[in-house]
This record gives C-alpha cells, sequence and structure tokens, in this order.
C-alpha cells in the first residue's frame, strides 16, 4: 500500500509474508530534506525498514476493542489481519497526517 502524509506520496508499506512487513521512502520524498519522517520511529535516517511485526505507528492506526470487531465483521476481514484493516480503514478519515491507499496496478 502507498502511504501519504498530507496527500504526498511519503513511501509503500508491504507485507511479504504474515511475519515480515517493510517500509519503504519514496525517493523523491526521501531526498526531499523539507519533507519530515511520518514517524518519530521510522525517521529518514534509512530509506527501509523491515519488522517481523506491523510497525507501531501504523498499528496503533487501526480500532480497538468492540469498534475493530465491529469493522472486521462488516468488512469480512479476519481480526487478526492487521494489515488488510489498515487498508481498508486507513484511506480517508484518519487522526493525523498520514493516509494509506493501495497501490495503483499501471
Amino acid at each position: 500500500m502507498e502511504i501519504y502524509r498530507n496527500g504526498i506520496l511519503a513511501g509503500t508499506l508491504t507485507e511479504e509474508s504474515r511475519h515480515r512487513y517493510v517500509f519503504e521512502y519514496a525517493d523523491s520524498y526521501f531526498n526531499d530534506d523539507s519533507k519530515p519522517a511520518i514517524s518519530l520511529t521510522l525517521p529518514k535516517t534509512q530509506k527501509e525498514y523491515s519488522s517481523e511485526f506491523l510497525f507501531p505507528f501504523f498499528f496503533n492506526m487501526l480500532s480497538e476493542g468492540v469498534n475493530r470487531k465491529l469493522q472486521s465483521t462488516q468488512l469480512r476481514i479476519d481480526e487478526e489481519d492487521s494489515f488488510g484493516l489498515l487498508m481498508a480503514t486507513a484511506q480517508y478519515d484518519t487522526i493525523g497526517a498520514v493516509t494509506v491507499k493501495p497501490i495503483a496496478v499501471k
């Protein structure tokens, strides 16, 4: 999925397997010193980050408790599929400057 900060493409987040996630800054965003990091935990000191877990910054964009259960039921997404829920729920109305969108197929 593509990660946007204030409507500007900042990078991509991919789920390479159930236990490997990769966030990579877009070249144009990474090389522009006027653009801040999307998170303190994902500083612009390196272009690519990988993790065995969905990065806490993105995980914290998700609903919790009853709201998460309701979303997963309505969207027919496994409640444990944080990546799928993130893609389905963080496209439009998020708290903060970051939104996500599916990668456009060209």
